[in-house]
């Protein structure tokens, strides 16, 4: 049995969710232990709760110790199989984040799977629903990743809510090199509100702000941004804006709070998005950390703005299930699983 302490690097449930994946691809068994060390609430808290129990779903795994606050798991995957699965958070828990745990499990899944989640679609600490719909899974698909998912309404902090329906394939994903960034072909994005924040206009009011910024920054490039409201149980806003090339895309995104003005939130978007693109690299620092698993399975090269904590963090994990990942300056580079590794894992 393979054991993770998760409490080395940046000690957070982002190794809870690699570690899922990777061993229900691997088959391997596994041991967490000081599962989320180093946050304020640290220990399983509801979202990641649902993690666990819907990559145990997909594997027919057995699962000890999985109860809220529980700092150690043991995790043993059978095999992945097909179907349907409801994933309710109960709180507003990103459902996004739980994504990140199923989305490559089910590159092997023997038939297509739909899934119906609930709970926060756009909450703090976590991507928002359109960063993962137009920059994460858009990515993927250009490297064969196939999927499918939709917002069918958005939960925002505190009582989340929200509901993603969503649709996988079983697929190959070819070598991820992505070295030099072409240029940009155009900007896009959402600005979305709940409905009572209509009347304040703060979906416009996000959006023109950070139009106004990226204008005066590249005012020869072509911007859209989009403008939405929708029903949900608690008041929120937000904004995702992402940048289109030939080969990738790189994304940015802030939300909305109390005290904090709509224009504040699109300025912030607009400036985070320049300079991840100011940066040259192929990759935001965001999609820094959640490309690493896609990496090590595929292998391949990818520039990113920023070698974050996290994703320092991921790396390390995907190395301790025999995958050869490095990172040199701002460059991942992955070759596939170690020798010693590739009969054991081989399917």
């Amino acid at each position: 049995m393979l054991v993770i302490d998760g409490s080395f690097g940046e000690g957070g449930g982002q190794i809870l969710r690699t570690t899922l994946a990777l061993s229900a691809l691997t088959g391997t068994k596994v041991k967490i232990v000081n599962i989320r060390a180093k946050r304020p609430n640290p220990g399983l808290q509801p979202q990641h709760i649902a993690a666990v129990r819907a990559v145990a779903e997909f594997t027919e795994a057995e699962v000890t110790g999985l109860e809220p606050l529980s700092k150690e798991i043991e995790f043993s995957p059978k095999g992945i199989k097909r179907g349907e699965l409801s994933v309710n958070v109960g709180t507003a828990g990103s459902v996004t984040l739980i994504l990140q745990s199923l989305m490559p499990t089910l590159l092997k899944a023997p038939a297509s799977v739909k899934l119906i989640l609930t709970g926060g679609t756009d909450v703090n600490w976590s991507p928002p629903f359109n960063y993962l719909s137009e920059v994460h899974l858009a990515l993927l698909e250009k490297f064969g990743y196939k999927g499918r998912i939709s917002l069918l309404n958005r939960g925002y902090y505190p009582k989340g809510g929200g509901r993603i329906k969503a649709e996988f394939h079983p697929a190959r994903i070819e070598p991820i090199t992505i070295k030099e960034r072409p240029q940009i072909l155009s900007v896009k994005g959402v600005s979305f509100a709940e409905d009572r924040l209509r009347p304040a206009k703060v979906a416009e009011r996000q959006a023109l702000a950070a139009l106004k910024v990226l204008q005066k920054r590249f005012p020869s490039f072509k911007i859209e941004i989009k403008e939405e409201y929708g029903p949900s149980l608690s008041l929120g806003s937000g904004i995702v804006i992402w940048a289109e090339t030939g080969t990738t895309i790189l994304g940015a995104d802030s939300l909305g709070e109390k005290g904090k003005r709509a224009e504040k939130v699109g300025e912030e978007a607009a400036r985070d998005l320049i300079s991840e693109l100011d940066s040259g690299a192929c990759l935001d620092r965001f999609m820094a950390d959640q490309i690493v698993p896609y990496l090590a399975l595929a292998g391949g090269e990818a520039t990113v703005s920023q070698a974050t904590g996290h994703a320092l963090t991921n790396i390390q994990v995907v190395k301790k299930f025999g995958f050869d990942v490095i990172i040199e300056r701002n460059t991942i580079i992955a070759k596939g699983l170690k020798a010693s590794y590739r009969k054991k894992f081989a399917t």
